[in-house]
């Protein structure tokens, strides 16, 4: 075993190495951008090396740099994580050069699988059933039009060297080819420098299910299966382990298939073998086709480690280490069901955009593993996967785990951004998948419904108004004190004004647009009418929230504040920080209302800004490759006549 290792990544899954080396008493280097100076990483690892600006690009995506950093720190091997350099071959055979251990597969069982054409025609060889589809070198536009004719619509454009749904685009129809083409070569050339693309049958009832492997480079095992197909924009919400409605037959001919696809490049460490599986006439064993290989852990391990009891980063260090793989395929086996939902920072309503702020509030249930790289006062960063954490719950069964998962997303709280929380707490909530009835469509037919804005009641607004009058607590035994009358004073909040009137230690009457709401503390615990209200009030700089069941966030105002932020209908405002990528429009253009205006690329995706209204473009305020912050004003157009 090694006595020190480099984690060459960062937040949650920097961390979640962390753990499993402190259990085996290995110490760790972690490596930190300027960005991450004082990330909870950097505190938790035994030494850290700072490798340069806040872009990844600028950090951790310099090899030579974190290579050096190993060296400088005595460490042994250099763990990757994911993403970043994680299947990065280059960077594999860098490390090895330096006489270092990567402590993952080797860069040409990367290679094989980090094409995903190449990829497809590997696993048809090793026996591996592949989606119908085009997966050639010729990238005319016009063959692939012809490619996708002859497949048949709808039809998957997606970049050969993609992940993460970057480069991917569904086409219904064949006079949306070519923008779709152009679209997702654009995003692909972006984010992996590689253009190039590949057409696959888009199947109309799909689930993503996909199956955990282990090899030593000899042999490899599999750890039964997760089933992903709760995704928006092709990118996982919340993953389970097993798959519903899995049955035997299937799960074998499954991983029997993943451990051939390993086995047959030499696969040695934890890997992902992907697959589509037609779900429209229930699980069958003829009717799930390879997709793509992971050549790393995989952001969803956590639910295979809980319903098979096996730590995967201690297995990739042992078999990294030089230990072979004791397990036989049948020694590892599956108890109970496990979910993993992932919270992030992003505003749902506005399409899911990623979101910064600053961690002012934050809490994690018991019951629940919270897999986190962050803290409270901790900032989410533009340059990197807005992740708060990942919450993982298991029980025996998928039902009682489902309910544990939902009670831990109602007793998540954080305030200082906006996040997908209540968005995930539908989805536990969602009467399909709670039947195991899932597909990759499930989130996008029944959008409206999950994403949906509960009004907060009075009970709601008047304990968010004691918050605001430093009620919170009670207000000790003076509260409410006074000579003639009850103390009353006016809070205002964000879209409301409210009347308090302490009445005693632990009472108060809060009347808001002539509705009253008697107000007792009893037993530390809030009581709105006589009914409790199961919510507690965390006052934060500027904001007080209500949490359970359900969270609400209201900003304090200032009475005397008038100002408006409002920019005007003219404006397009950047939704968050980011790099201009291109802009579409010119001063005089006429412009019709959801054209396009320009492309933000922040978070490693691309966002496109479109015209709210039928107008003519007055001013372009900014040139592609600008770097502009939240807010920043991009395109004005002209005042609307009417």
């Amino acid at each position: 075993m090694f006595s020190k290792i480099l984690i060459a990544n960062r937040g949650e899954i920097a961390a979640r190495v962390i753990d499993t080396c402190r259990k085996l008493g290995v110490a760790t280097v972690a490596v930190y951008s300027d960005a991450d100076a004082v990330a909870r990483h950097v505190a938790m690892a035994d030494e850290a090396v700072h490798v340069g600006g806040p872009r990844p690009a600028d950090s951790y995506l310099r090899g030579e740099a974190i290579i050096a950093a190993a060296q400088a720190t005595g460490a042994q091997a250099i763990h990757p994580g994911y993403g970043f350099l994680s299947e990065n071959p280059g960077f594999v055979d860098a490390v090895e050069k330096a006489g270092l251990v990567f402590i993952g597969p080797s860069s040409s069982a990367i290679r094989a699988m980090g094409l995903k054409d190449a990829a497809k025609a590997l696993m048809e060889k090793a026996g591996v059933p592949v989606v119908p589809g085009y997966h050639g070198e010729n990238q005319d536009p016009e063959h692939l039009a012809g490619a996708a004719d002859a497949i048949g619509y709808p039809v998957l454009v997606k970049a050969v060297a993609g992940g993460g749904g970057k480069g991917m685009r569904l086409v219904e129809r064949a006079a949306d080819f070519a923008t779709a083409l152009e679209s997702a070569q654009g995003e692909a050339r972006t984010a992996f420098g590689n253009p190039a693309v590949l057409i696959e049958k888009y199947i109309e009832k799909p689930r993503h299910i996909e199956v955990q492997v282990f090899g030593d480079g000899t042999r490899a095992v599999h750890l039964f299966e997760r089933d992903c197909s709760l995704q928006r924009r092709h990118q996982k919400v919340i993953e389970e382990a097993p798959a519903p409605g899995m049955t035997e037959e299937m799960r074998q001919a499954m991983g029997q298939a993943a451990v051939r696809a390993a086995e047959a490049i030499g696969y040695k460490g934890a890997g992902t073998v992907e697959f589509i599986v037609d779900g429209s006439e229930g699980l069958r064993p003829d009717r799930f086709w390879f997709m793509e290989m992971n050549t790393r852990l995989q952001v969803e391990h956590p639910v295979t480690e809980a319903v098979t009891g096996i730590d995967l980063v201690e297995w990739q260090l042992r078999v990294a280490s030089g230990e072979p793989l004791t397990s036989r395929q049948e020694d590892i086996r599956l108890s109970g069901h496990a979910f993993e939902a992932r919270l992030y920072a992003e505003d749902v309503p506005a399409g899911f955009l990623p979101a910064t702020g600053t961690l002012t509030h934050l809490h994690f249930p018991q019951g629940a593993r919270a897999d986190t790289g962050v803290r409270p006062g901790d900032t989410i960063s533009p340059w990197y996967d807005p992740m708060i954490a990942k919450i993982i719950v298991h029980g025996p069964t998928r039902a009682i785990a489902l309910s544990k998962l939902t009670a831990a997303l109602e007793d998540t709280e954080v305030a200082g951004s906006v996040t997908n929380l209540s968005f995930l707490a539908a989805l536990a909530r969602h009467e399909g998948f709670r039947a195991g009835d899932v597909d990759t469509g499930l989130i996008a037919r029944d959008l409206a419904a999950l994403t949906a804005a509960a009004a907060p009641g009075l009970a709601v607004q008047a304990l968010a108004a004691l918050g605001a009058s430093g009620l919170a607590e009670g207000g000790g035994a003076m509260a409410g004190f006074t000579l003639w009358a009850p103390l009353r004073r006016t809070v205002a909040l964000d879209g409301f004004e409210a009347v308090v009137e302490a009445l005693g230690p632990g009472r108060a009457r809060v009347t808001i647009e002539g509705e009253a709401a008697d107000c007792a503390l009893q037993s530390g615990a809030w009581w709105v009418n006589d009914r409790p209200s199961g919510a507690r009030i965390v006052l934060t700089p500027g904001t007080v929230s209500i949490f359970g069941p359900g969270a609400w966030h209201f900003d304090l105002t200032d009475p005397l504040d008038r100002h408006s932020a409002d920019a005007g209908g003219g404006l397009t405002l950047s939704p968050m920080p980011g790099l201009v990528k291109a802009v579409f429009v010119t001063a005089g253009q006429a412009v019709a209302a959801g054209e396009r205006l320009a492309v933000l690329e922040a978070m490693k995706m691309e966002h496109t800004l479109t015209a709210a209204r039928d107008g003519t473009v007055a001013e372009v305020l900014v040139a592609a490759g600008t770097q502009v912050e939240a807010g920043a004003a991009l395109v004005r157009l002209e005042e609307d006549a009417a």
